[in-house]
C-alpha cells in the first residue's frame, strides 16, 4: 500500500514537474521570440535597460546624504558646532540630493522614451509580418480560423507583447535592482536590522507562487472568450443587411450580449483571483514599516543604530515594499502576455501547405491555356469526399461550361486549378505541367477568377477593375468595363469611375458588381479565365452582351464557366455536368441534348419550358 502511494506521488511529482519545466520551455522560447524581433532596435533596448539599472541604484544616494545631514548636523553632540564650521558641507549634500534625483528623473524620462520608441517599433514590424504571413496563407488556414480571431491576434494581442516589452521587462527590472541594491545598502549599514526587514520576502514569493498557478489559466479562459467576442462583432458588422432582413436585430443584440456577459465574467474572475491574494501582499508589505519601526526604533534606544541610519532605513523602507507589491501585478501581466503572446506566435510561425517548391519549373511568362485533371480526388480535412477520380482535358482556348447540382464538387474542382487547395490524389497540370510544380506567383497571375459572392474593396470603381495592375490606363479600364457591359452603368454614376465603393460594393446591385468583378478578372488578360455562376445577377440580355464580348476577346484565353442556366451553357464548347464529385456527363450542348436520361436534357428542358410559360404570360 505505502508503495503504491509512493509510485502515485512520485507520478504527479513527475508530471508537475515536467509540466513547469515544459512551462519554462515556453517562457524562454517567447522571450527568445521577443529578442529576435527586437532586430534593429536592441542596443537602444539595452541602453534602456542600463538607465534603469543606475536610475533605481540612484534611489540610495539622498538617504545616504540624509543620514550624513542627520548624524552631523541634527542628532550629533557637536551638532551646532558642525553647523557653524562645516555650513559648506550642508549646502553642498543638499545641491547633491538635488542634482542627484535630477539625473535619476532624467534617466528615467529617458529610458522611459526608449522603452516606448523600441517596443512600438517592434509593435509595427510584428504587426507587418504578421499581415504579410496571414496574406500568405492557403484557403484551408481559413477554414480553420475565424476573422474576429484573427483581429484579435493583430490587435488586443499584439498591444500585450508590446506592453510586455515597455512595461513588464522594465519594472521587474526596476524591482529587482531596487530589492538588491536596497538589501545590499541596509546589510552595509546594519546586518541585524536588514535580516529583520528581509526575512519577510520568502512569504510575498510563496504568495505569488500560489497567485501564479491560479491565474494563468484564467488569462488563458479570458484570450478565448475575447476571440469569441471580436468574431460575433466582426460577423454582425459583415451581415448587418441580412440580420435587418430578418428583423432580427434584438436577437443578435441578445447574443453579442451573451458572449460579452461571458468576456466579462471571466475578465472579472481574473481580476479578483488578483484582488484574493492582494490583501496578504500588501499586509506583509505593510509589516515591514511596523518592522523597521519597532525594531529600529529598540535599536536607536540601545546604540545599535544612529538616528541618521535609522531615518536612512525609514526612507528607503519602501524599496523593499514597493517590488514586493509589484509582484503580483507582475505576475498577473505575465500571464496576460503568455496567453496572448501564444496566440500570435501561432500566427507568425505558421506556414501555408500550399507554398512553392524549390524544385519548381520556371514556366513562360503567358501560358498557352490547357488544363487536365489526371484521377483528381480531393476531401476536406474532416474527411468529406467532394470530388472522386476525376480526368479530363481542356484544350487551350476552349470554352468549358460546367453545371451541377449544389455541392457536386463544380467550386472545388475550379479551386484545384489556381492551388486554392491541393488534390489529395491525382494530379492538376496546367501545359502539361502538375500546378504544384509550379511557382504560385507565376500561376496565379495567368488566371483570372470572378467569383459569384463578390468582394468590392473601399476604393473607387476604376481602382477595382485596376486591382491587378494600378497603373492601368483609364482606357483600358473602360475597354474591360465594355467587355463586362459595365461602362454604360457606370458613365450614368455621378463620379463615374471615380465613384467610391462602399464597404463590400454597398450602394450597387447585385449584377452591377459581378459586372465589375468580371471586368476585374478580364482586366488581368488572363490564359486561364474562371468565371463562377458570375453572370447568375444579370438579367438574360446582359448575359448575351457579356457571352458574345466573351467570344470575341482580343487575346487567347481558356474560359471555364460554372453556370446554373443552360443559356450561359449551351454556346460553350463542351459542357460538363458534375454529379456527387464524379463527371456525369462531358460533350456539346448537342451531345448532351440526346442523353434523355441525362442531367442537361433535364434541365435545358425544364428551365426552356419555365421561359415559354412566362413569356405566355
Amino acid at each position: 500500500m505505502h508503495l503504491v502511494l509512493f509510485e502515485i506521488s512520485l507520478a504527479a511529482w513527475f508530471m508537475r514537474y515536467s509540466q513547469d519545466a515544459f512551462e519554462r520551455g515556453v517562457i524562454m522560447f517567447q522571450i527568445k521570440w521577443i529578442w529576435e524581433n527586437l532586430k534593429g532596435y536592441r542596443k537602444r533596448y539595452i541602453f534602456a535597460l542600463c538607465l534603469t539599472v543606475i536610475g533605481q541604484i540612484m534611489y540610495i544616494a539622498n538617504p545616504i546624504f540624509s543620514q550624513k545631514i542627520v548624524d552631523t548636523f541634527i542628532y550629533s553632540d557637536n551638532a551646532l558646532q558642525n553647523l557653524a564650521e562645516n555650513k559648506g558641507l550642508l549646502i553642498t549634500l543638499c545641491l547633491c540630493m538635488v542634482v542627484f534625483t535630477l539625473i535619476r528623473t532624467s534617466l528615467q524620462f529617458t529610458s522611459n522614451m526608449l522603452y516606448e520608441v523600441c517596443s512600438q517599433g517592434m509593435l509595427s514590424k510584428i504587426r507587418s509580418f504578421l499581415f504579410m504571413n496571414v496574406q500568405r496563407q492557403d484557403m484551408a488556414y481559413y477554414d480553420r480560423n475565424s476573422t474576429g480571431d484573427l483581429m484579435t491576434r493583430l490587435s488586443g494581442d499584439l498591444d500585450m507583447v508590446r506592453h510586455a516589452v515597455s512595461w513588464i521587462i522594465k519594472t521587474f527590472v526596476e524591482s529587482i535592482v531596487l530589492y538588491m541594491t536596497t538589501a545590499i545598502y541596509f546589510l552595509w549599514l546594519d546586518p541585524l536590522m536588514a535580516l529583520c526587514l528581509i526575512a519577510l520576502t520568502p512569504f510575498i514569493f510563496i504568495i505569488s507562487w500560489a497567485f501564479k498557478s491560479k491565474v494563468g489559466p484564467k488569462y488563458v479562459d479570458l484570450r478565448e472568450r475575447m476571440s469569441k467576442l471580436n468574431s460575433q462583432a466582426q460577423e454582425n458588422i459583415a451581415g448587418n443587411r441580412v440580420v435587418r432582413a430578418f428583423a432580427r436585430e434584438d436577437y443578435e443584440i441578445e447574443r453579442f450580449g451573451e458572449k460579452n456577459a461571458d468576456y466579462s465574467r471571466a475578465n472579472k474572475e481574473a481580476a479578483l483571483t488578483w484582488l484574493k491574494f492582494f490583501p496578504y501582499i500588501e499586509t506583509i508589505a505593510q509589516a515591514l514599516t511596523v518592522v523597521q519601526l519597532i525594531a529600529g526604533g529598540i535599536f536607536v534606544i540601545g546604540g545599535r543604530l544612529t538616528m541618521g541610519e535609522y531615518v536612512a532605513f525609514g526612507a528607503l523602507i519602501w524599496t523593499l515594499s514597493n517590488p514586493m507589491r509589484n509582484v503580483g501585478t507582475l505576475i498577473n501581466d505575465f500571464q496576460h502576455f503568455l496567453a496572448s503572446a501564444n496566440k500570435i506566435i501561432e500566427v507568425y510561425y505558421s506556414r501555408p501547405l500550399i507554398a512553392n517548391r524549390e524544385d519548381a519549373v520556371e514556366m513562360p511568362d503567358r501560358f498557352k491555356g490547357e488544363i487536365e485533371f489526371r484521377n483528381v480526388s480531393f476531401s476536406y480535412d474532416d474527411g468529406t469526399e467532394v470530388l472522386s477520380d476525376v480526368s479530363f482535358k481542356i484544350n487551350s482556348g476552349e470554352t468549358i461550361a460546367i453545371m451541377g447540382e449544389t455541392g457536386s464538387g463544380k467550386t472545388t474542382l475550379i479551386n484545384l486549378i489556381p492551388r486554392c487547395y491541393d488534390a489529395k490524389n491525382g494530379e492538376v497540370l496546367v501545359d502539361g505541367v502538375n500546378v504544384r510544380y509550379m511557382k504560385l506567383e507565376q500561376l496565379r497571375k495567368n488566371i483570372g477568377v470572378a467569383m459569384q459572392d463578390v468582394l468590392l474593396w473601399s476604393d473607387t470603381i476604376e481602382g477595382n477593375i485596376s486591382f491587378f495592375d494600378s497603373d492601368m490606363p483609364m482606357e483600358d479600364v473602360k475597354y474591360f468595363a465594355e467587355l463586362s457591359d459595365a461602362d454604360e452603368f457606370i458613365s450614368k454614376l455621378p463620379d463615374g469611375y471615380d465613384t467610391i465603393v462602399g464597404e463590400r460594393g454597398v450602394g450597387l446591385s447585385g449584377g452591377q458588381k459581378q459586372r465589375i468583378s468580371l471586368a476585374r478578372a478580364l482586366a488581368m488578360r488572363p490564359s486561364i479565365l474562371i468565371l463562377d455562376d458570375t453572370t447568375s445577377a444579370v438579367d438574360m440580355e446582359t448575359e448575351q452582351v457579356i457571352q458574345h464580348n466573351l467570344r470575341s476577346l482580343d487575346f487567347s484565353c481558356t474560359k471555364l464557366i460554372i453556370a446554373q442556366r443552360t443559356s450561359s451553357a449551351k454556346n460553350a464548347d463542351r459542357i460538363m455536368i458534375i454529379k456527387d464529385g464524379k463527371i456525369a456527363e462531358f460533350g456539346t450542348h448537342e451531345e448532351l441534348l440526346r442523353n434523355k436520361d441525362g442531367y442537361y436534357y433535364e434541365i435545358y428542358h425544364l428551365q426552356n419550358s419555365d421561359e415559354s410559360r412566362r413569356g405566355a404570360v
